[in-house]
């Protein structure tokens, strides 16, 4: 059997809200920063712990069920849910245009 070098594989990764995993730049990133801050990450790329969902529906039912706080380990409270989903929601707009 022949193996594909980790260099040449898609990074992976999974929606907290649906479950559904499939490559890296399909979906979007939530982020906590080294220095707590929480925010969206449109590249992908910014430092801290990432948590993904694959669309603004995934998003709020992440919000409602808590999910999105259990996977960065932290609380969020509701401005920054209102601030990111705002993010979100432009982000998936600008992508289907």
């Amino acid at each position: 059997m022949m193996t594909t070098p980790a260099a040449h594989t898609k990074r992976q990764r999974t929606c907290i809200s649906c479950g559904t995993t499939t490559d890296k730049a399909t979906l979007m990133r939530i982020v906590r920063t080294p220095d707590g801050q929480l925010s969206f990450d449109p590249t992908g790329k910014a430092a801290g712990r990432g948590a993904y969902v694959c669309s603004s529906a995934c998003f709020a039912a992440a919000m409602k069920k808590k999910k999105l706080d259990r996977a960065l380990k932290t609380t969020l409270g509701s401005d920054d849910y209102e601030r990111i989903a705002a993010c979100v929601a432009s982000f998936e707009r600008e992508v289907r245009e």
